[in-house]
């Protein structure tokens, strides 16, 4: 098996949701010979091939001889006793319910990834000592098989904003937790780059980049899932949240989520050379000494 070096903040990261209708080991090769470090991976990629007969093992030895670090299990959506009674946005009630923490994190530690993230898609918020509660029972867990867990946040959802996630985490009390931070989730909620100036470095455990036009579209879960752009394709202040991430003493490698259309029938290739060469543009203009 591949020896696998630690990652920094000029590694790339593919999360894999965007690119799901590719089965996980053809994911491997294109983003690898793009520049890719690291790979979030879905609890599905890995169940639907422990049912062809695959285990774990061979699965993590697959990601790992690619040159891969599996840095996050995405996601837990239903870990609070709010979520399952509410309904959930995007009309995935049925789904999200079924990802409670226990097979998830049994999942990530299977195949040795390094942590775990926790969604809220909840049409209303749950209270404050409940989520804090969850996500406590959450980071316990995953501590338990030596992962961190984070929370993102998602303006569609019942936890919206830095602000929110930050109040969760802060009052779960945890060591291991903490924040994923999706560039399109923290411009579209209204989270800014003084309030993330004031945030521990150490709290951010994930960082997601993508771009977005300045004005957001009236329908934001249309825009979330088919419409966001390439690093600094956009109107987004992305630079911006590099150079805040840097400052603050963030370390999470630069992870890339965009969702759009145009990519439905792109060769994987070609999609993961786009998504490497923005974001090395980007982050090469951000860490840039003016």
């Amino acid at each position: 098996m591949a020896m696998t070096r630690a990652l920094t903040t000029a590694d790339l990261v593919l999360s894999s949701p965007p690119v799901s209708r590719f089965p996980l080991l053809e994911r491997l090769g294109p983003f690898a010979a793009a520049g890719f470090h690291g790979i979030s991976i879905q609890p599905g990629d890995v169940w639907a091939l422990e049912a062809q007969g695959m285990s774990a093992a061979e699965i993590a030895g697959r990601i790992a001889d690619a040159g891969l670090v599996i840095t996050e299990m995405d996601c837990t959506a239903c870990w609070m006793e709010h979520q399952t009674r509410t309904e959930q946005a995007g009309g995935l009630t049925a789904f999200l319910r079924q990802l409670t923490p226990e097979p998830i994190i049994a999942t990530a530690a299977r195949v040795g990834a390094q942590s775990v993230s926790a969604i809220d898609l909840s049409v209303e918020p749950a209270s404050l000592d409940e989520a804090a509660e969850g996500f406590a029972r959450l980071c316990t867990m995953a501590a338990d098989h030596g992962l961190k867990a984070q929370i993102e946040f998602l303006p569609v959802g019942g936890i919206r904003s830095l602000g929110e996630a930050l109040r969760v985490v802060e009052a779960a009390g945890c060591g291991n937790g903490g924040i994923t931070l999706d560039a399109w989730h923290f411009f579209r909620s209204g989270s800014t780059l003084e309030e993330l100036a004031e945030v521990l470095g150490e709290r951010i455990h994930a960082v997601q980049l993508c771009d977005a036009p300045a004005h957001a579209s009236a329908d934001l879960w249309s825009e979330l899932m088919t419409a966001r752009l390439l690093p600094g394709e956009g109107e987004l202040d992305v630079i911006g949240l590099v150079c805040t991430l840097d400052a603050i003493g963030c370390t999470a490698p630069a992870g890339v989520e965009v969702f759009n259309t145009r990519q439905d029938t792109m060769p994987l290739a070609e999609i993961a050379r786009d998504w490497a060469r923005s974001t090395h543009s980007l982050l090469a203009t951000a860490r840039t000494p003016a």
